[in-house]
C-alpha cells in the first residue's frame, strides 16, 4: 500500500525479532502477523491474550479460526493471512521461507504484496538482506545481533548430555528411537513431531517446560521460532527427506534449529550424538551466524484466470519475467489440478468462473494425511463432485461416515497421529463455511475429535517415552538413579490430619504415572484451556470457577485496578506444565473480564472527541464506569455541547454529581466490578452491593474511592448508587428543598435518621460544584464529607 513504511527486521535465532514485531503491532490500533507455523500462531495468540484478554484478538490457521466479534489484532499462519483486511500494522515472520521449494510462493506474495494502512515489518534471517534490498529498495532494514552466545560443543553420547537438552532428528523413526533411549538412561523425554496437534504438542512442551522432564525429542518442527527452555541442541542426524529427495541439511537450516538453545540473554550450546559430527568449518559458520546470502525467492502469479480450467492452469505457469524471482513449479495445490483436470468427469463440471474458482479452492486443501498422492487426488474429486453438484454443499452422509472413521481413540502412537492427520482435512473442510450444511457443528464435532486423539496421543507419548517411576525427577539425577521425591500430592496424601488427604492419595498415583496427571484431568486442563469465555465464571468476590463448578483460582492484585493478577487454586493433582497453562489461560480470562465491563467505554466511544471529553472517558474506565463530578470539574467546564450529545449517545451520563454509564450498573456488570475492587483492595474492600441495593453504610470513609469504582460514591455516611443521586438530586431540586426525612429514607433505601445528612450532602456539594468549579476541583476528595 502506498505511504506504508516497510521495516525488515533481520538477524540470527534469539534476537528478538517476533517479539519486537508483536510489541510494535500492539502500538498500533490494529494489527495482523503471520507466522510460519500453526503452532508458534498458538504460542504467539497465547501470548497477546494473556495481556489483552481473547476478545480483541483473532486466531486463523487453516484449520482453526478463533475470530471475536470486533478483534483489533490477527494472529495466523502466513497462508491464512486474509488478503482483504486493512489493519494499521502488518507483520511477516520466517520471510526467509520465501526460498522454500513448496510454501516460498506464499512468503513471497506476502513480501511484494502484504501492507499494513501505517507500516509493515518483515522478520527474518540475515540472509534475506540483498533480496530485500533488490525487491523492496525503499525498505528500511534493521539488523540485530543475537542476545546470547552460541557455542559449539561438539559430539557427545546420549548418556552425557547435559539437562535441558533437545535432540533433534529427522524421521519419526529416529525420534522414537532416541527418546526410548532417554527413557531407560534419563527417565523419559517429550516428544514434538510436525504431525502433532497444537494440543499434543502443548501438553508434550508443558512437561518440559515445567521440569517434569529434562529432555525434548523433536522434528527440526522446533526451529521455527518455537520458544523452549533449551541450553543445548543436538542433531541425531544431519541429513532430511525434504518431500522429493534425502539430501544433507544446509547451513542455515542447521544455524536455525541449533539457534533454539539459550533464551534471551542466557547463553547456549550446539552439538552432535556421537558418533556422528559436524564439519569444523560448518560448526564455525553456524557460531558466527555467517550463511551464504538468498539468491533466488519461489513465486507464483497471483492474478489468475479463472474463466476456464485450462486459463487457470495458464496463468499459474506464468513467468516471473524478473531474474530474482524463480517460478513455483512443484506446489502441491497446483499439481492437483493439473491431475483432476485430466478428468473428463470434473472438465465438465468446472464450467464457468465459479465453478473454476471452486475446483481451485478444493486443491489448495492441504495434504494432510501425506500418503499417496493419488489418494490425496482422488478425495478432492469426491469433495469437488458433491459441491459442484445440485446440492452445492458435501452430503452430510458422506462426510459422516468419512469422520466416524477416524473417531477411534484406540491404538498406538503411529495410528493416532495418522487420525489426527485426517481429521485436519475435514476441520479445514468445515471451516470454509459454505461447504457444508452447518459450519459451526461440524467445526465443533471435528475439533472434539481431535482433541479425544490429541489427549490419547499425549497419553501414549507419556506411557512409552516417560519412566513411570517419576522421569522428570530422575533426569535431575546425575549419580545413580534414586527414589523420585513425592509430589505436592503424594505429600498431602501422607498428612493424615488433611481432610483432602484420602481423595490425594487416590489421585497422586495417576498423576505419577501420566507425568503429572491423569488422562481424565489432561483432558479437563485442554478444555479448560480451549474453554470460550463464557465456560468461565468469576464471583464478586473474585473466585473463578469452571463450567463443571470446580475452582481454578481467583483474582488478586496486579499493576493496577484494570489490570488484575490471577492466583491458581491448588489443584495438586496436576502437573506444574498443566498449572502453568490453566495460569495463561485464566490471565487471558481475567483481561477480557475488563474489556467486556469496559465495552461501553471502549467499543462504543464516540471518534472525534475533543481533550475534555475524552479525559472524561478516562476518568471513567479508571472508576470502572463511575466518576465523581467534582473530580471531573475541569472537564465538565470544558467540555463541548457537541461532545456532550456523542457521550450521551453512547450511554454515558454527565450529571451534576457523578458521571456514569448505566449500563455498567447492572446485573453481571455490577458482579465484575465488585470481583476487581476485591482483587485490588483485599480485606480493604467494601462488601459488595446486591443487584436491588440503593445504597449501603460506609464503615471506612477513606475507601471512598472503592465504593465509586464500584458504583456506589460515598454521600455523607452512606454510599449511593450513582443513577440513584442523579435522580434524588433532581426530586430535591424539583421540590426546592429536602424532603420529610420518610420520603427522603425511602428514595435512599436507609434510615430515616440518615435520610437528611444523605441527601444534605448530595444537594450541599451539587450546589458547591455549580457555583464554584474552579474552587470544588482542587479541593481534596471528600472535603464536604
Amino acid at each position: 500500500m502506498i505511504g506504508s513504511a516497510v521495516t525488515a527486521v533481520l538477524g540470527p535465532t534469539n534476537t528478538g525479532k517476533t517479539h519486537r514485531a508483536v510489541e510494535r503491532m500492539l502500538e498500533h490500533e490494529s494489527g495482523m502477523i503471520g507466522l510460519p507455523l500453526r503452532l508458534l500462531a498458538r504460542e504467539v495468540y497465547d501470548r497477546i491474550t494473556a495481556r489483552l484478554g481473547e476478545q480483541r484478538v483473532a486466531l486463523v490457521t487453516g484449520e482453526e479460526k478463533r475470530i471475536p466479534r470486533r478483534p483489533q489484532y490477527w494472529v495466523c499462519t502466513v497462508e491464512a493471512m486474509p488478503r482483504s483486511l486493512d489493519v494499521e500494522f502488518v507483520a511477516v515472520d520466517e520471510i526467509q521461507l520465501a526460498s522454500h521449494p513448496q510454501r516460498g510462493h506464499v512468503f513471497t506474495e506476502r513480501l511484494l504484496d502484504a501492507r499494513g494502512t501505517k507500516e509493515t515489518w518483515f522478520m527474518g534471517a540475515a540472509s534475506m538482506q540483498p533480496m530485500i534490498a533488490e525487491l523492496l529498495p525503499a525498505a528500511r532494514i534493521q539488523t540485530f545481533p543475537r542476545l546470547s552466545r552460541l557455542a559449539f560443543a561438539g559430539a557427545e553420547k546420549l548418556a552425557r548430555l547435559p539437562q535441558r537438552s533437545a535432540i533433534v532428528a529427522f524421521s519419526m523413526q529416529e525420534v522414537y528411537e532416541v527418546a526410548e533411549r532417554l527413557r531407560a538412561t534419563r527417565g523419559g523425554a517429550a516428544v514434538v513431531l510436525g504431525a502433532l496437534s497444537p494440543r499434543t504438542r502443548n501438553a508434550q512442551v508443558a512437561m518440559f517446560q515445567s521440569g517434569e522432564v529434562e529432555y525434548i525429542v523433536a522434528t527440526d518442527a522446533i526451529g521455527m521460532g518455537l520458544n523452549l527452555d533449551v541450553k543445548h541442541v543436538a542433531f541425531a542426524a544431519l541429513r532430511k527427506f525434504d518431500g522429493r529427495d534425502v539430501r544433507d541439511l544446509e547451513a542455515a537450516e542447521i544455524g536455525q534449529i541449533a539457534g533454539r538453545a539459550g533464551r534471551y540473554t542466557s547463553d547456549g550450546s550446539f552439538g552432535t550424538l556421537a558418533p556422528l559430527a559436524l564439519p569444523q568449518g560448518l560448526a564455525n559458520a553456524v557460531e558466527a551466524h555467517r550463511f551464504p546470502a538468498v539468491k533466488k525467492l519461489l513465486w507464483r502469479n497471483a492474478d489468475l484466470d479463472t474463466s476456464s480450467i485450462d486459463g487457470l492452469i495458464a496463468s499459474l505457469r506464468r513467468s516471473p519475467g524478473r531474474r530474482s524471482l524463480v517460478l513455483q513449479e512443484s506446489a502441491e495445490d497446483a499439481a492437483a489440478l493439473t491431475r483432476l483436470a485430466q478428468d473428463p468427469t470434473i472438465r465438465s463440471r468446472a464450467q464457468g468462473r465459479e465453478a473454476v474458482e471452486l475446483l481451485w479452492e478444493v486443491c489448495r486443501i492441504p495434504d494432510y494425511r501425506k500418503l499417496l498422492f493419488e489418494s490425496h487426488v482422488a478425495l478432492l474429486a469426491e469433495i469437488f463432485a458433491n459441491l459442484a453438484g445440485p446440492r452445492a454443499f458435501l452430503d452430510e452422509a458422506w462426510m459422516t461416515e468419512r469422520v466416524q472413521e477416524i473417531d477411534d481413540p484406540a491404538g498406538d502412537i503411529d495410528t493416532l497421529i495418522a487420525r489426527i492427520s485426517a481429521i485436519r482435512t475435514w476441520t479445514y473442510v468445515s471451516n470454509q463455511g459454505r461447504w457444508v450444511k452447518d459450519p459451526a457443528a461440524w467445526q465443533e464435532r471435528t475439533a472434539a475429535i481431535e482433541d479425544r486423539l490429541s489427549d490419547a496421543l499425549h497419553e501414549r507419548l507419556v506411557q512409552r517415552f516417560v519412566e513411570k517411576s517419576g522421569g522428570g525427577n530422575k533426569a535431575r539425577a546425575t549419580g545413580p538413579a534414586r527414589k523420585a521425591p513425592p509430589t505436592r500430592a503424594e505429600q498431602r496424601a501422607m498428612d493424615k490430619a488433611n481432610p483432602f488427604g484420602k481423595l490425594a492419595a487416590l489421585r497422586a498415583p495417576q498423576a505419577r504415572e501420566a507425568g503429572g496427571a491423569s488422562s481424565e484431568e489432561a483432558r479437563w486442563v485442554e478444555a479448560v484451556v480451549a474453554a470460550r469465555h463464557v465456560s468461565i465464571e468469576v464471583d464478586a468476590s473474585g473466585q473463578i470457577t469452571f463450567e463443571d463448578g470446580r475452582e481454578l483460582g481467583r483474582l488478586v492484585r496486579g499493576s493496577s485496578l484494570l489490570l488484575p493478577d490471577v492466583k491458581l487454586a491448588a489443584l495438586l493433582e496436576l502437573g506444574a506444565g498443566a498449572r502453568a497453562r490453566i495460569t495463561r489461560r485464566l490471565v487471558a480470562f481475567a483481561r477480557d473480564l475488563v474489556e467486556e465491563l469496559c465495552a461501553p467505554l471502549r467499543a462504543h466511544a464516540p471518534r472525534g472527541l475533543g481533550a475534555a471529553a475524552r479525559g472524561i472517558l478516562y476518568q471513567l474506565e479508571q472508576g470502572l464506569g463511575t466518576a465523581r463530578a467534582e473530580d471531573a470539574a475541569a472537564q465538565i467546564a470544558e467540555l463541548a455541547p457537541e461532545d456532550r450529545d456523542k457521550l450521551a449517545a453512547a450511554g454515558i451520563v454527565v450529571g451534576a454529581r457523578v458521571l456514569y454509564v448505566p449500563a455498567m450498573l447492572k446485573g453481571p456488570a455490577l458482579v465484575r466490578r465488585s470481583a476487581l475492587v476485591s482483587a485490588f483492595a483485599g480485606a480493604r474492600a467494601p462488601r459488595a452491593p446486591g443487584p436491588s441495593v440503593v445504597s449501603m453504610p460506609v464503615a471506612r470513609p477513606a475507601e471512598a474511592s472503592l465504593h465509586t469504582a464500584l458504583g456506589y460514591p460515598v454521600f455523607g455516611p452512606r454510599a449511593v448508587r450513582a443513577d440513584v443521586v442523579e435522580k434524588v438530586f433532581a426530586a430535591i431540586e424539583a421540590d426546592g428543598g429536602l424532603p420529610p426525612a420518610g420520603k427522603l429514607a425511602g428514595w435512599l433505601g436507609c434510615p430515616a435518621k440518615e435520610a437528611a445528612k444523605v441527601g444534605g450532602a448530595i444537594l450541599g456539594e451539587a450546589r458547591a460544584s455549580c457555583e464554584e468549579p474552579d474552587r470544588r476541583a482542587s479541593t481534596p476528595r471528600n472535603a464536604a464529607e
